[in-house]
C-alpha cells in the first residue's frame, strides 16, 4: 500500500486521465450491453438442453413457440394477420385456430407461431413480427422471446425509476454526512465512472457469453452502493487526516489505511460472489461474473481516481457548504454506546427475540423459477399469456420428450416390441395423460397389425412418414403429456425418477418439468457448498485480520440470523402479500443472491467497527473503553454508509419486474438489520459479554494472553 500511495500522490494527474480515456472508451461500448441481454438466465448444460436439441435438430421440432392471441377478432382479420407474418419468413410453421379448433373459442383463440433451430436474434423478431401485426386492437403476440423482450424494457425503465428516486436522497445523506457539495458530489461521480466501466466490460465479454436482462439492474445496484460506499468511508478518514497535514500525506495516509479497509471489504464481497459460480446456472453465472466486475472497478476507481481526484481539488473538497459539521459530534454515539454496555444480557435477549420473530415465516418460504409474473400486469404479453392459460388450460398440462436409445435401432420387429414396452410403462403412470408413438398417432394396436399395414402400399405410404417423425437410427423421441404443471413438485419428481430409472434402454428426458428439475437440484446440491466457502473463507479472514477467535464466530452467527430474519420479511412482505402487493412466491435465486452478497457486504460495516475497536484495545487493553470509543468513532460513518446503501438498493420497491424488486428490498432490509439491531446493539453487547475473551486466539500472537494491563 505505501508503493500505491507514492504512485498515486506522484502522478495524480496521469490516473486522472488516464481514468478519462478509459470511461470514454468503456461508455461508448455501454450503449449497446441492453441489445446484448436476453432471457432471465435460468439455463443449465444438463440433460434437459441436449434432448431439446435432439428434439430440434433430429426430429424437427420446433426450437421455440411463440403466440398470437386473438380477443374478439373475427376470422378474416386472423387469416390476414397469419398471413402478414407468414410473409417475413421468420417462421418455420403456423398453426391457425381456424384449422386446429383446439386453438379456438368464440371470444379468444390463438395460433403457434413455430421456429425452428436456425441462429436468429428473436428480440428481432419479436420486433418484426409485432410491426406486421400493427396496431391492431385484440392481437397480442406472447411467448417466451415476447415476454423477455417486455422484461428487458421493463428492465431499463426500471433502472432510469430507482436510479431516480435513490441517487438524490443519496446525495442528501452525503450532505448531512460531510456538509459540503463538492464533497458530497465526489462518491457520486466515482459510482458512475465505476458502472459505466463495468457495463462497458461487459459489453466486450457479451460477444462470449449469454447475459441475463436481471444484470442491467443488479450490477449498477451493486455497483453504485459498494463505490460510494468506498467512497464515503475513504473521504471520511481523509478530512480526518487533512486536519494534520498537506493533502498529498493526507491521501497517502488514508491509502494505506482507509485504501486497506476498502480492499478487504471488497475481498469479502467477492468471496461471496465467487461462491456463486459453483452454481452451474447462467444467472448465477452472470451475476458472480458482472458483480465480481463492478467491484474490481469500485475497488480501482476508489483507491487510484479517488485519491488523484482529492489532490487535484485540494481545498475546493470544501466548497460550497451547506452544513457546518458538529464538534464533537461522537459524543452522542458515545452516550449511547455506555448505556448499551451497561445492560448488555437485556439488550441481547430483546434483539434477539425481535429477530426471531421476523424469521418465524422463514419456515412457510415457497421458492419458485420466476415466470410470467416477472412482468408487470400493465403488460400485454403477460395478460394475455394469462389469458390463453385460463381459457385453455395451458398451465395445467406439461410436455415432456422422452428420447430411448436402442443398439440395433426401432425399426424391425424387436424394436417395435420394444417401443410398445416402453409406451406400456409411460401409459401407466398416474400422471401421464397422453403418450404419443407410431402406434398412437397411427392409431395401430400391435406390432402384427403394423407390419401388416406396412405391407399395403397405401398404407405404408400414409404410415412411413411416422418413422421419421419418432425414430432415428437408434433413437426413439417419445412426446409425453403428463397431467400436472411443469412448475408442479409431481411432474419434476416424474422426470426425476424416469432419468434415473433402470430400464432396458437408454433414456434421457426434456421438457419444462425437466428443466425446473435441473434448475432446482442444481441449486439444492450446490448451496451446501456455497454457504460453506462463504463462511469458512470469512472466518480465516477475519481470524487473521483480528486475530481472535471469538470475533469471527461471533460475526458469521450474527449475519446468519440476520439474513434469516430478512427472508422472513421477504416472506411476510411479498409471498404473504402485504403492503399492496398481490401473495405470491419467491423467486428461486433471492436466498442464494442475496446470502451471497450481504454476506460480504455487511463485513464491511464489521471490519470498519471491530478495527477501531481493535485499534483501542491495542493501546489500553480495556475491553469496555475499546468497545465504546470504536462504536462513537464509526457510527456516523457506518450510517451514513447503510443510508446510502438502503436507499440505493431500497430504491428498487418502486421497479415493477418481481425478481429484481426482491433482490433491492432484500438487500436493504438486510443492511437495515445489520446497521441497526446488530452493529448497534447486538454487537456492543456481546462485546461487553465476552469482554477480554474477545480478543483471545488459541494459537499464534493473540492481543489477549489472559491477563488484564
Amino acid at each position: 500500500m505505501n508503493t500505491l500511495a507514492k504512485l498515486v500522490t506522484k502522478t495524480h494527474k496521469y490516473i486522472i486521465f488516464t481514468w478519462i480515456a478509459f470511461f470514454a472508451i468503456m461508455a461508448y461500448f455501454a450503449i449497446g450491453l441492453p441489445g446484448m441481454l436476453e432471457g432471465d438466465g435460468f439455463r443449465t448444460n444438463g440433460e434437459h438442453a441436449k434432448v431439446m436439441e435432439i428434439v430440434s435438430e433430429t426430429f424437427d421440432m420446433p426450437a421455440e413457440t411463440m403466440f398470437l392471441v386473438f380477443e374478439k377478432v373475427d376470422d378474416e382479420l386472423i387469416t390476414n394477420t397469419l398471413n402478414n407474418v407468414e410473409k417475413l419468413g421468420v417462421t418455420s410453421s403456423i398453426s391457425s385456430p381456424l384449422d386446429d379448433k383446439t386453438l379456438y373459442k368464440e371470444d379468444v383463440s390463438y395460433a403457434m407461431l413455430h421456429f425452428n433451430n436456425e441462429e436468429k436474434n428473436m428480440s428481432d423478431v419479436v420486433t418484426d413480427i409485432r410491426a406486421a401485426v400493427g396496431d391492431q386492437a385484440g392481437i397480442t403476440l406472447t411467448g417466451a422471446s415476447a415476454i423477455a423482450k417486455d422484461i428487458n424494457t421493463a428492465s431499463q425503465r426500471d433502472l432510469i425509476t430507482a436510479e431516480a428516486i435513490g441517487l438524490p436522497i443519496a446525495i442528501i445523506i452525503l450532505l448531512f454526512a460531510f456538509g459540503t457539495v463538492v464533497a458530497s458530489f465526489v462518491p457520486l461521480l466515482i459510482g458512475i465512472v465505476t458502472v459505466i466501466s463495468s457495463f462497458g466490460i461487459l459489453t466486450l465479454l457479451g460477444a462470449q457469453i449469454d447475459l441475463s436482462i436481471f444484470v442491467l439492474n443488479i450490477i449498477p445496484m451493486l455497483g453504485l452502493a459498494l463505490s460510494i460506499d468506498f467512497a464515503l468511508l475513504f473521504i471520511s478518514r481523509y478530512r480526518e487526516e487533512r486536519k494534520l497535514g498537506n493533502f498529498e500525506d493526507a491521501v497517502s495516509t488514508t491509502i494505506r489505511t482507509a485504501g486497506r479497509s476498502v480492499i478487504f471489504s471488497a475481498v469479502c464481497v467477492f468471496i461471496g460472489l465467487g461462491a456463486m459460480m459453483l452454481i452451474r446456472v447462467d444467472i448465477f453465472q452472470n451475476i458472480a461474473l458482472g458483480g465480481m466486475i463492478v467491484v474490481s472497478m469500485a475497488v480501482l476507481s476508489s483507491i487510484t481516481l479517488l485519491p488523484a481526484v482529492l489532490i487535484a481539488l485540494g481545498d475546493r473538497i470544501d466548497k460550497w457548504q451547506i452544513l457546518k459539521p458538529k464538534e464533537n459530534g461522537s459524543d452522542n454515539w458515545r452516550k449511547f454506546a455506555n448505556k448499551v454496555i451497561k445492560r448488555p444480557v437485556l439488550i441481547t435477549l430483546v434483539a434477539l427475540v425481535l429477530l426471531g420473530i421476523a424469521m418465524i415465516p422463514v419456515k412457510n418460504m415457497e421458492l419458485t423459477i420466476p415466470e410470467i409474473d416477472s412482468l408487470p400486469e400493465s403488460y400485454d404479453s403477460r395478460t394475455s399469456f394469462e389469458l390463453i392459460d385460463e381459457q385453455f388450460g395451458l398451465g395445467q398440462q406439461s410436455s415432456v420428450y422422452v428420447i430411448a436409445e436402442r443398439s440395433g435401432g426401432w425399426k424391425d420387429k424387436d424394436g417395435l416390441l420394444e417401443m410398445v414396452k416402453l409406451e406400456k410403462e409411460l401409459t401407466s403412470e398416474s400422471i401421464v395423460d397422453v403418450v404419443s408413438t407410431i402406434f398412437t398417432v397411427g392409431e395401430i394396436k400391435s406390432v402384427d397389425e403394423w407390419t401388416h399395414a406396412m405391407e399395403v402400399p397405401e398404407m405404408e405410404a400414409a404410415l412411413a412418414p411416422l418413422i421419421g417423425k419418432f425414430v432415428n437410427n437408434d433413437q426413439l423421441m417419445i412426446p409425453v403429456t403428463l397431467a400436472a404443471s411443469g412448475s408442479s413438485e409431481e411432474a419434476q419428481e416424474w422426470v426425476r425418477d424416469w432419468s434415473s430409472k433402470e430400464t432396458d434402454w437408454n433414456l434421457s428426458i426434456g421438457g419444462q418439468p425437466k428443466f425446473n428439475q435441473e434448475i432446482f437440484d442444481e441449486i439444492w446440491d450446490k448451496i451446501g457448498y456455497v454457504l460453506g466457502l462463504i463462511i469458512v473463507s470469512t472466518f480465516f479472514i477475519l481470524m487473521i485480520a483480528f486475530k481472535s477467535l471469538i470475533i469471527p464466530v461471533k460475526a458469521i452467527l450474527m449475519n446468519v440470523i440476520g439474513l434469516s430474519a430478512t427472508f422472513g420479511i421477504l416472506v411476510y412482505i411479498f409471498q404473504y402479500g402485504h403492503f399492496g402487493l398481490t401473495a405470491g412466491t419467491i423467486a428461486l435465486i433471492i436466498p442464494v443472491i442475496v446470502f451471497s452478497l450481504v454476506f460480504g457486504l455487511s463485513m464491511d460495516y464489521e471490519v470498519f467497527l471491530i478495527s477501531r475497536m481493535q485499534e483501542e484495545y491495542s493501546i489500553s487493553f480495556d475491553n469496555d473503553k475499546a468497545t465504546v470509543e470504536g462504536l462513537a468513532t464509526t457510527s456516523k460513518v457506518i450510517t451514513s454508509a447503510a443510508l446510502i446503501m438502503i436507499v440505493l438498493t431500497g430504491a428498487f420497491a418502486f421497479t415493477d419486474v418481481m425478481p429484481v424488486k426482491q433482490i433491492g428490498v432484500g438487500i436493504a432490509i438486510a443492511v437495515a438489520i445489520d446497521a441497526t439491531i446488530i452493529r448497534l446493539l447486538l454487537v456492543p453487547s456481546l462485546m461487553k459479554m465476552f469482554g477480554n475473551w474477545n480478543w483471545w486466539l488459541p494459537f499464534g500472537k493473540g492481543l489477549y494472553k489472559g491477563k488484564k494491563k
